[in-house]
């Protein structure tokens, strides 16, 4: 099928099950989409038991959408510029020890508890899954999805101290993430499936690190700063537009070309031209334009994301003994969740103080969303079990996380802020 009938399929798809949300169901839009998405895929599929010829040809369909490479490659970094456009950077740097230490040590903690705890779990339930693949699911399902924790917090009304913490880690750590999966993968020998960086000790990690997170940096700082010079010399929201699109379009591929952080530049270039251009740069009148351009990519582009999540379910491998296993792993990598949360929290609150509960809603408010089924969907199909189970333990948790979490995120800041205003007055 043409990649043009894909998406037509797709955006009638979103179209129509955004409309059914938006008209009766009144769910937050990406949240209804997948939910939608998901159980028309399970009724499908129950049909599918009395007439195989219709599930087999949406099996097909959906075997012929490369997740990773759509996300990956293709709409993730339109997503992140949009989110970063609308970050306040000042309100971000008083954030930035917190954002920066859960985005790196909170990553790699929970990398490992989780990879620790599901290699015991496996072992428990005969499941044979090795260490080193154990620690690939810890990586590619500890970072927060900056795609659908944006989405949900729209809906949410949080604090602006608390919005930014949750959406700045959210947007930072997804490319520390992929760094530390893209290592592993390196040390379980299959680096050329994911781009073979030659890693074999912790000082190609590091090499690896300083090289895609701070390559990345310089390049959305250096290609933000000459965007931010031709805006500033127009005023023509047509070319200006334009000149956004092409910046996050053509930048993104550059930084993957050279094997550097393609999120972590697209989240540097939004923040600079969403600040400084956006103050500098912008005329009032272009400003509105962008902004309502972006909001429409964001928009599109999310609905077509958590559409694709809900019909992945069909290229997945279901077991009963991994199911169980997934529903397990739920509770620990909340868990994980909150202890790489409360360390920092807990250091950083001798200099600071935090928002009541914060440590609670840190946690609740990491989801996982589509990064991780894509990063999962990226191991090799030669591995066999192995991807089939980390898939489906993957989507089992996002699910959970994206309809569960995401759902009762807003309850959970409503009561924390409610409590914390009564101790106050008591006091």
């Amino acid at each position: 099928m043409e990649l043009l009938d894909i998406s037509a399929i797709l955006l009638t798809l979103a179209a129509l099950f955004s409309y059914t949300n938006h008209r009766w169901i009144k769910l937050p839009t990406t949240i209804g989409i997948m939910l939608i998405s998901l159980i028309m895929s399970l009724i499908i599929i129950g049909i599918g038991q009395f007439s195989a010829g219709l599930t087999d040809t949406i099996e097909t369909f959906v075997e012929g959408i490369d997740f990773n490479e759509a996300l990956m490659n293709g709409m993730l970094s339109y997503l992140l510029f949009a989110g970063a456009l609308h970050v306040n950077l000042n309100e971000l740097k008083k954030q930035g020890r917190l954002v920066s230490i859960m985005a790196s040590f909170g990553v790699i903690t929970s990398t490992f508890i989780i990879g620790a705890s599901s290699y015991y779990l496996f072992g428990a339930f005969g499941i044979e899954m090795p260490w080193i693949w154990c620690l690939i699911f810890g990586a590619l399902i500890s970072p927060t999805d900056p795609v659908a924790v944006l989405g949900i917090l729209k809906t949410v009304g949080a604090p602006k101290s608390l919005e930014t913490k949750i959406t700045g880690e959210s947007l930072f750590n997804d490319g520390v993430g992929v760094v530390v999966y893209l290592a592993l993968l390196g040390i379980a020998g299959v680096g050329a499936s994911a781009g073979d960086h030659g890693i074999h000790g912790a000082g190609d990690i590091a090499m690896l690190f300083i090289t895609e997170a701070g390559g990345g940096i310089i390049i959305g700082g250096v290609l933000g700063y000459i965007c931010y010079r031709l805006l500033k010399s127009i005023d023509n929201y047509h070319v200006e537009v334009l000149i956004t699109l092409a910046l996050v379009t053509a930048g993104y591929r550059f930084a993957m070309f050279m094997h550097m952080s393609g999120p972590l530049a697209m989240v540097v270039a939004g923040l600079m031209i969403g600040n400084q251009g956006r103050e500098e740069a912008m005329s009032e009148n272009t400003r509105i334009q962008t902004d309502t351009f972006w909001e429409l990519i964001d928009e599109i582009l999310n609905a077509v994301l958590f559409l694709l999540i809900g019909i992945e379910i069909f290229v997945l491998d279901f077991s009963l003994t991994v199911l169980l296993a997934a529903l397990i792993l739920i509770p620990i990598t909340l868990a994980a969740r909150y202890i790489a949360v409360s360390i920092p929290v807990v250091i950083l609150s001798r200099w600071r103080v935090f928002t009541p509960g914060v440590t609670k809603i840190l946690t609740w408010g990491g989801i996982r969303g589509g990064i991780s089924v894509a990063l999962a969907l990226a191991i090799p199909t030669s591995l066999g079990e192995i991807r089939d189970v980390i898939l489906l333990v993957t989507y089992v948790i996002v699910i959970f996380s994206i309809s569960v979490q995401g759902l009762s995120l807003k309850q959970l800041i409503a009561k924390s802020l409610s409590k914390a205003a009564q101790n106050k007055t008591e006091a």
